[in-house]
């Protein structure tokens, strides 16, 4: 679950090419980029958001990617409009609130791909905020009547180190 700064996810790489060809995605809480560079090398168009977007510098002459900053949690409008994506990546974050609009977010055809930490990984360390931890089935609940289930997991991994995860793979139809 997590990975060095540069290792995307293989959540991620496993779904990868159930997101349209060339189709824009939005890389959600992007953190180091790790992600927005794997989708860039995929010939999407990405757009990375997270508070602190430092760490994506490197990529602002890119005219593949758009980098924003924004504080996610701050309590204002989701800044990304009405804008659809299509893909949606976001790992090891949970506001619980923007749910409803990353899900609103997929175009027809898209896909969501989300992975992060759930209830129980208190047993291994943080986050251990039940804030910052899904609720069993809390990612099918919030795609329900909205996504098509692709793949969906809630179980607890060893690999890289001891963690309890929930991910979910789910796409928009047409």
């Amino acid at each position: 679950m997590c990975h060095g700064p540069s290792e995307a996810s293989a959540w991620v790489r496993r779904f990868a090419d159930r997101i349209p060809a060339g189709g824009p995605v939005l890389d959600l809480a992007a953190g180091g980029g790790r992600h927005t560079r794997l989708f860039l090398a995929l010939g999407h168009p990405v757009t990375a958001v997270d508070r602190d977007v430092a760490a994506l510098a490197d990529l602002c002459d890119n005219p593949a990617a758009t980098i924003l900053a924004a504080d996610l949690e701050s309590g204002r409008p989701w800044p990304l409009g009405d804008r659809r994506f299509a893909g949606i990546v976001v790992t090891n974050y949970l506001h619980r609130p923007l749910l409803p609009a990353i899900v609103a977010a997929v175009a027809p055809g898209g896909c969501l791909i989300y992975e992060t930490f759930a209830a129980g990984n208190e047993r291994f360390g943080k986050p251990s905020n039940p804030d910052f931890l899904l609720r069993s089935g809390e990612l099918l609940a919030a795609v329900r009547g909205r996504l098509i289930v692709v793949a969906y997991e809630d179980l607890e991994v060893v690999e890289p180190r001891p963690a309890v995860v929930q991910r979910i793979a789910a796409v928009a139809l047409i």
